[in-house]
Order: structure tokens, then C-alpha cells, then sequence
């Protein structure tokens, strides 16, 4: 279950980074972490819907194309979670250029929260 204050605190680390670097201004970037807050929380949205259909053993679901005649697919909150991840991970990718573009670099003592999800962390900054 994704941990909305701990996101929340994130992207408060993430946005102060921007400010320290001169990038709280810059279009792209501002376009760019607005969409990725929002694709967030989808995902937050999606996670419980995905967690319960998953819980109720119904991650297949059947669709009626031809009268009577019921197609089984996966659970569309399922397909959408996915479509919103590879968004968002596009859209991490975007951030991460902007910020290397503009030379923001992290100190090597602090593990950069986006950085750490990134690389598999758990998103509460400790890296494990």
C-alpha cells in the first residue's frame, strides 16, 4: 500500500531541491512535477482497487463484446495502474534530465528521496 504523507513528504523534498537549484520557475520542470504529483496520486487511488480485486480473487473479468458471449480480460483498474506507472516512470525520467541539465546534484551523505525509489527503495529515504 502506497504511504500517502510519506509521498507528500517527497515531493516537499523533491520541490525544495528544485528551489535550492533555481527550478521552482522553470516550465518544464513545474509542468513536469504537477503531472507527476497527479499521476501519484492515481496510483495511490488505483493501489487500493487493485489491492482489492486482487484480495477477491478478481484480477480477471469478463467482458460481453457479442451478445451472450463474455471475453475474460484483466480487471481494468489493474491495465490503468499499469498505463499510470509507465507514465509516471516517463515522467520521473523527464524530472531527472531537467535536474541533470541544470547541474543539481546531491550531496554524497543524502539519498535524494526520487532517486530512491528509482533505484528500488522503499520511498521513506533510507534506501532499504
Amino acid at each position: 500500500m502506497l504511504n500517502m504523507k510519506k509521498l507528500e513528504e517527497q515531493e516537499r523534498s523533491i520541490l525544495q531541491k528544485a528551489e535550492e537549484n533555481g527550478l521552482e520557475c522553470d516550465y518544464l520542470f513545474a509542468t513536469s512535477f504537477a503531472r507527476y504529483k497527479r499521476q501519484i496520486r492515481t496510483l495511490v487511488a488505483l493501489d487500493a482497487v487493485v489491492g482489492e480485486a486482487i484480495d477477491n480473487g478478481d484480477v480477471l473479468v469478463s467482458k460481453e463484446y457479442v451478445k451472450g458471449k463474455g471475453n475474460l480480460q484483466i480487471h481494468p483498474a489493474i491495465a490503468q495502474f499499469d498505463r499510470t506507472t509507465d507514465s509516471a516512470n516517463k515522467t520521473v525520467a523527464t524530472l531527472l534530465k531537467i535536474f541533470k541539465t541544470w547541474g543539481v546534484n546531491d550531496a554524497e551523505d543524502e539519498i535524494d528521496p526520487l532517486m530512491d525509489i528509482i533505484n528500488g527503495g522503499d520511498a521513506d529515504g533510507d534506501g532499504e
